[in-house]
């Protein structure tokens, strides 16, 4: 399959005619037709009914449908980003991350990055799963989260362990504590995010189990924010990097916990054995300069 024939397919599903479609491509309509078949041959199912009235998409054609006009997406905008770098002559450069490391010090290593002039800087809210991936496909260079993940093509530094802290709703009994694990068992869990998985919500879990304490999960979010509004609902309690402090929003309050053991590693991943870019070796020295911040404590 090429992306001719699903760039035929789709302005014949548009079309719903295949002379219309085959003026529109500037071409005859045997030969669409016969790349039409073709498609269908290859997909393995019929794209259209064809009756008396013209054509009409099937359900798997409706499917289709969907998911070429997506890839054709992708594609144009991969063509135009790659042209105006071209024209521009500046070497893009992928950051892929998770919002909870988003509110410490990675927004200097952005503003930096964007400060020089040979950079088109790219950034891709993914899951730590979703990063590693991404490396391995090329489309991003770096990834900050805060999952461990073995793989023989990505390696992962753990640039520091942030402290745990205890979101609570505004007025919860705990608030103006320490609270211990114990202490916190004793009321419903929000947890996130809830898929995909393996995620920090396994960290926390196993954090619990571990300690031989069993959790009621009242809810599940996939986005942080969502988790904080759920907190900040009464629904439960949840658990976040140091770092979400920052987000300063109505009926939520932190607090730290009493084993300041109990820590979240900032993790940053890149591909194995690549000679860094003079751009990554700009990354890795402006991150050295924010984690030594962070280690000193010049930077909370």
């Amino acid at each position: 399959m090429e992306l001719r024939h699903l760039r035929y397919f789709c302005v014949v599903a548009e079309e719903l005619n295949l002379t219309c479609a085959a003026e529109r491509l500037h071409m005859s309509q045997p030969p669409l037709s016969r790349q039409i078949k073709q498609l269908e041959t290859e997909v393995g199912a019929d794209l259209f009914e064809r009756g008396p009235r013209g054509l009409r998409l099937t359900a798997t054609g409706q499917f289709f449908q969907q998911h070429a006009l997506q890839i054709l997406e992708k594609v144009d905008a991969t063509l135009e980003a790659t042209r105006r770098m071209a024209r521009s002559k500046r070497m893009m450069f992928g950051i892929g991350f998770v919002p909870s490391v988003f509110y410490g010090q990675l927004p200097l290593l952005v503003r930096g990055l964007r400060q020089k002039d040979n950079v088109e800087l790219t950034l891709a809210e993914l899951t730590t799963v979703q990063q590693i991936q991404a490396l391995k496909a090329g489309r991003i260079d770096l990834g900050f989260g805060r999952l461990r993940i073995d793989d023989p093509d990505v390696e992962q530094e753990v640039l520091f362990d942030e402290p745990l802290m205890a979101a609570l709703p505004v007025g919860h009994p705990l608030e103006g504590t320490t609270p211990t694990l114990e202490d916190l068992a004793r009321y419903p869990l929000v947890l996130f995010p809830a898929k995909p998985r393996p995620s920090m919500a396994d960290n926390i879990l196993g954090l619990f189990r571990r300690h031989g304490l069993k959790v009621n999960v009242m809810q599940e979010a996939n986005e942080l924010q969502t988790a904080l509004g759920l907190v900040a609902s009464d629904i439960g309690i949840t658990l976040v990097p140091e770092q979400v402090k920052r987000v300063q929003r109505d009926g939520i309050v932190y607090v730290y916990l009493a084993d300041k053991s109990f820590t979240s590693p900032v993790i940053c991943s890149r591909r194995k054995g690549e000679v860094p870019s003079p751009i990554m070796q700009d990354a890795n020295a402006i991150l050295e300069v924010l984690v030594e911040n962070r280690r000193s404590g010049r930077y909370p």
